[in-house]
């Protein structure tokens, strides 16, 4: 990165993540979309030298348009370099394998994953399903009990820590710089997905993280077009490892798709502003109604994490929302969603307009029951996805929907 670049504050980096040149020295504003399977060079040495240096020869390896987004995400992250996938969980799915590869090694060797008890529900079922059925030893616990993550590590060292910052759906909040340096002393490696906080509330990689990965259909592409996932490598080592990775098992990102994401990041900074301020406005009305018993949000002064949050983050708290209704079960929470106008009812988050998920039915549908109750995820918990309309319509509309209730 030119010096200049690297004195520039955050925000203008996100905005001006520049296209490659055309060869006639000419540069488009905007990087275009590259739609070709295969690239040309010049001489057969030229096709065999890029073999060598990871040049352009086919877009399984490599695309000019995805490139793109990989510099960009990249350099939000704070990263050594990215790796963009067809998907976010095409993305763990890689990181997994790159953080369990040994040095010098090609291929992974895991035998142990120590995992965020409430990670996302489609990754506990990677961990268990996958991972697990070829006999690596699967843990979990409480990422945001520090001293039960000490606990678990040294009870039974693991090769790989994997955790969600802001977990899903109730919003506990791990202190990531702690359990880097704890993972690091066991000899493992952190993998953090970084999804709900975004490189706006958290670089993980300043913290200590190894490899950091995004569901890119969230908030870095942002407007719910597109599907995507991204891995960040902190070096050089675990980059190589994730690029391998891509080229074997194909789940490669599309430039279409490439290209809505990157649009997406160059606004990033002003919709989570935009989502951040909305849902502090959202937790702090809903906690005023009778029909609510709880609401999970860091930046409310009574979050167990509350502290945290205020370290990690600097100052911001999130866009997501998450509350337990009074009649805790699944006709209340039909009812409450049914009313909705402006909330829309999809299962995804991050996008500029509000959502609303039920866990159990969506999310969480395949964890069983006993795990949920034992997560603290009830019938009657809700999941707000805030977008960037007026506070005042979302609070409207929510208001709609628990007068439903």
């Amino acid at each position: 990165m030119p010096p200049e670049r690297k004195r520039w504050h955050f925000g203008t980096k996100l905005v001006h993540t520049r296209p490659l040149g055309r060869p006639s020295g000419a540069t488009p504003t905007v990087t275009p979309i590259y739609t070709s399977s295969t690239y040309l060079h010049p001489s057969s040495d030229a096709m065999d030298r890029a073999f060598d240096e990871g040049d352009l020869v086919y877009s399984r390896f490599g695309n000019p348009t995805v490139g793109a987004l990989e510099t960009a995400v990249a350099t939000a992250e704070g990263g050594r370099g990215a790796v963009a996938f067809g998907s976010g969980m095409a993305a763990l799915h890689a990181a997994i394998l790159a953080a369990g590869t040994p040095r010098g090694s090609t291929q992974p060797s895991i035998k142990r994953i120590l995992g965020a008890q409430d990670l996302y529900g489609a990754t506990r079922r990677l961990l268990d399903e996958f991972f697990g059925a070829q006999g690596v030893v699967i843990d979990f616990c409480d990422m945001s009990d520090l001293a039960a993550v000490e606990r678990s590590l040294h009870a039974a060292p693991p090769d790989l820590v994997l955790l969600e910052p802001i977990s899903n759906p109730l919003l506990k909040v791990a202190d990531v710089t702690a359990i880097a340096e704890h993972t690091h002393a066991v000899g493992a490696r952190l993998v953090v997905d970084n999804t709900i906080p975004t490189p706006v509330l958290l670089r993980p990689i300043e913290h200590g993280a190894d490899l950091v990965v995004h569901s890119a259909t969230k908030y870095l592409g942002g407007h719910g077009d597109a599907l995507g996932g991204v891995v960040v490598a902190a070096r050089q080592l675990p980059l190589d490892a994730v690029k391998s990775y891509s080229k074997l098992l194909g789940a490669v990102l599309g430039p279409f798709d490439a290209r809505l994401i990157s649009r997406g990041v160059q606004t990033l900074l002003l919709r989570v502003r935009q989502q951040c301020t909305n849902a502090q406005q959202v937790a702090t009305w809903l906690q005023s109604r009778p029909e609510v018993a709880r609401v999970y949000y860091p930046g409310l002064p009574d979050h167990p994490q509350h502290e945290v949050a205020g370290r990690l983050f600097g100052g911001m708290w999130g866009g997501m929302v998450a509350f337990d209704l009074v009649e805790a079960n699944r006709a209340a929470a039909h009812r409450f969603m049914d009313a909705l106008d402006l909330v829309l009812p999809a299962t995804t988050l991050g996008d500029v307009f509000s959502l609303v998920s039920y866990p159990v039915v969506s999310s969480h549908r395949d964890v069983v029951p006993a795990e949920r109750e034992r997560q603290g995820i009830g019938d009657g918990l809700l999941r707000l996805s805030i977008g960037i309309e007026e506070p005042e319509d979302i609070i409207a509309d929510l208001e709609a929907g628990l007068l439903a209730v």
